[in-house]
């Protein structure tokens, strides 16, 4: 009896795991015109906040990125200065970003607070956000 339940348990285990984790195309780069910035926005696998997806908004766009996912924001020539945001349930964050800057990466992180996930947006630099992106996949919609 104890092997059956075991059995359930670590099957239980994987399905959760796995249900979790965005599902689709491993990570490439995004083309855009000459002129315009590209925003990337990837949240490295964690367990432990897996099922927050918040929405991520980078000027007028908004994507929901799962745990192993990212998203690529393409932002016009000639704008201002964007903002990126999220907003969670007892807390958010945002930052602000130069468009000029040709390509742009942000890491979305979540620490725990009283009763839920407070998300993090997090500007990392491109040696780091290209290792970290490798394990990622686009977050399809």
């Amino acid at each position: 009896m104890n092997r059956r339940v075991a059995a359930i348990l670590r099957a239980a285990a994987a399905f959760f795991v796995a249900g979790c984790a965005v599902q689709g195309r491993p990570f490439e780069r995004a083309s855009a015109p000459p002129d315009n910035a590209i925003i990337y926005v990837y949240r490295p696998y964690h367990y432990g906040s897996s099922l927050l997806r918040p929405a991520v908004t980078c000027g007028e766009d908004s994507a929901r990125i799962g745990p192993g996912g990212y998203h690529a924001f393409i932002v016009p020539e000639g704008s201002e200065a964007i903002t990126c945001g999220v907003q969670g349930a007892e807390s958010g964050d945002q930052v602000e970003i130069d468009p000029h800057t040709r390509v742009y990466y942000i890491r979305e992180e979540f620490v725990w607070g009283v009763l839920s996930g407070h998300p993090h947006l997090n500007p990392v630099d491109t040696d780091q956000a290209n290792a970290e992106l490798q394990s990622c996949c686009v977050q399809e919609p």
